[in-house]
């Protein structure tokens, strides 16, 4: 039956930034792009991806890791607690507790598990605070990738400093655009000592900007982006509440990952008849 890649968490793994209308919940991302180059060396790899975007570590504990779990995976990638960190009110300890429970289930199985630390995202000085629970839970990821060192392969994207350019992310500042995720992907593989053909293209010139107009954006951001996030905190709904994992069911990634997603809506479609 060959290897199988789960990968669990949020947006980050889901793929959000890395628009694709081709493929199940209208994105990519980089899951997608290591499962696509694991399976083009070895045509048996498998590859199921239960992340959804706005997930907290409670709901991905509770829907996701029984799931990955009871497929028997030989490689988990583990990416929560990115939107947990951005609650109003979070008590971290409680928190980083629970997502080491979380980790020692996942590095108990048998499986390669992949961690992943949370990039310092440049921040308006109202939101410091947030920058210094991502730290502490940094601190965490590593002491667990310690914990393991058989298990565990640590994915240090906090100190990447090419994510510091501003055209590795998407227009909300929050999660990586389409050249992100391909980076993303490329060293995951790197790390892994797996053979892909990705390459990174060169970033487009950066758009010079004077001081009015950064504030300008600044607050255009802050207006599109950040408010509405917190507003739909408080009202207790998320961008994810309608949405399924992309690829629930394990698929074989060298038969076309578009392909099977028209297979799957023509079925659907069918259905509906």
């Amino acid at each position: 039956m060959g290897r199988l890649f789960v990968a669990l968490g949020d947006s980050f793994t889901e793929g959000v930034g890395d628009w694709d209308p081709r493929l199940p919940n209208g994105v990519r991302g980089w899951a997608d792009r290591v499962a696509k180059q694991l399976s083009k060396a070895d045509p048996t790899w498998r590859y199921a991806n239960l992340a959804i975007r706005s997930r907290r570590l409670g709901r991905i504990m509770d829907e996701q890791i029984d799931t990955a779990l009871a497929l028997n995976p030989d490689l988990i990638s583990f990416y929560a607690g990115g939107n947990d960190i951005l609650e109003l009110r979070q008590d971290m300890d409680r928190f980083l507790d629970r997502y080491e429970l979380a980790v020692d289930r996942l590095a108990r199985s048998g499986a390669q598990v992949l961690l992943f630390t949370g990039f310092d995202i440049p921040v308006h000085p109202a939101l410091v605070r947030f920058k210094h629970r991502n730290w502490k839970f940094n601190d965490r990821v590593r002491d667990l990738a310690f914990k393991y060192p058989n298990t565990v392969t640590l994915i240090d994207y906090w100190a990447w400093d090419i994510y510091r350019d501003p055209r590795m992310w998407d227009i909300d500042k929050l999660h990586m655009n389409r050249a992100g995720h391909r980076y993303m992907a490329i060293r995951i593989l790197e790390i892994l000592g797996a053979k892909h053909q990705l390459r990174f293209e060169p970033l487009e010139e950066t758009e010079r900007m004077g001081t009015v107009e950064l504030l300008r954006r600044d607050i255009e951001w802050m207006r599109q982006w950040v408010l509405p996030m917190f507003g739909r905190r408080l009202r207790g709904i998320t961008l994810g509440d309608s949405l399924q994992p992309r690829w629930e069911t394990p698929i074989y990634p060298a038969q076309g990952m578009k392909k099977q997603f028209r297979r799957r809506q023509r079925a659907a479609t069918e259905l509906l008849k």
